[in-house]
């Protein structure tokens, strides 16, 4: 009889982590859903209950930016003689907001989440990585994480050092049995931009010398049409895992495909242009 095959998400409460929990789930996996507040697990658990997959997944209290909290948990999955056949790091926010607003605070704990946390939460599994001889670490990243947009550069920085973090670790582990893979999805209907997004407080301030460019780039995002559903990006995650052999990368929605492949194509300064342009911070100019 086949061993059950276990996964631990970060980030489970909503989104791409809820979404994935539940898909994996379905495909009979064992799912460990991590969340920083387990006040926010009701969305989750009806998801599952919903599917009829409740009794696979075992939510577990994780902050990714507590050190202690993370080593209990691996501890924990260690102790409990469980194998770890996937990782997928996918806790995250975005901190929106002009480079010049955003304040020192804001952009470390932008990357205490989005990168630090992904990283401690990634070397405390490793050890039973490396015992096992097995297994795949799933980066949530995002297009922002290659193609960087205004209004954006806390979160793109983050995802850039993600980038670049985990491409080294796949040659490191690659040997090992151990798989790394970077996910990089455009926009998707998640919380990413709601009620796990947050807006710098200088980007608030009416006195920013950027104020007016953000009520443009406000209007822009408040009038952007509905996103596709973020359930393609789940069912992405879930087939990489089952995935003996998985690439580096894979991208996911129209819009990221397009962003990458005119960075590829266009001459430097025509694709600036065009990404000033589309943000609507300058208003009409281009």
């Amino acid at each position: 009889m086949a061993q059950e095959r276990v996964a631990l998400i970060t980030g489970a409460s909503s989104g791409f982590g809820l979404l994935t929990a539940v898909t994996l789930a379905r495909r009979e996996w064992r799912v460990l859903a991590t969340m920083r507040d387990l006040t926010r697990r009701e969305r989750l658990e009806s998801a599952a209950r919903a599917a009829g997959v409740l009794g696979r997944i075992e939510i577990l209290a994780l902050d990714v930016t507590d050190l202690e909290q993370i080593a209990g948990v691996a501890a924990t999955v260690a102790a409990r003689g469980l194998r770890m056949d996937a990782l997928v790091n996918n806790a995250g926010f975005a901190m929106a907001g002009f480079a010049d607003d955003v304040t020192d605070a804001e952009l470390r704990r932008q990357f205490d989440t989005n990168f630090f946390g992904a990283a401690a939460v990634t070397r405390a599994f490793l050890p039973q990585l490396r015992r096992q001889g097995f297994g795949h670490i799933v980066m949530v990243s995002s297009v922002s994480g290659r193609s960087a947009f205004p209004g954006m550069s806390s979160y793109s920085a983050s995802k850039f050092a993600m980038e670049g973090w985990s491409e080294s670790l796949r040659l490191e582990l690659k040997s090992l049995g151990i798989q790394v893979v970077l996910v990089e999805p455009g926009a998707f209907e998640t919380d990413i931009w709601t009620r796990n997004g947050t807006l710098s407080e200088g980007t608030l301030d009416p006195r920013s010398p950027n104020a007016a460019r953000v009520e443009r780039w406000k209007k822009g995002i408040e009038g952007a049409k509905k996103q596709p559903d973020a359930q393609v990006v789940a069912d992405g995650i879930a087939a990489i895992l089952e995935d003996p052999k998985p690439r580096l990368r894979y991208v996911y929605g129209r819009d990221a495909k397009m962003a990458l492949m005119m960075r590829r194509l266009l001459p430097s300064d025509v694709f600036e242009r065009l990404m000033v342009k589309y943000s609507g911070i300058d208003g009409n100019a281009g």
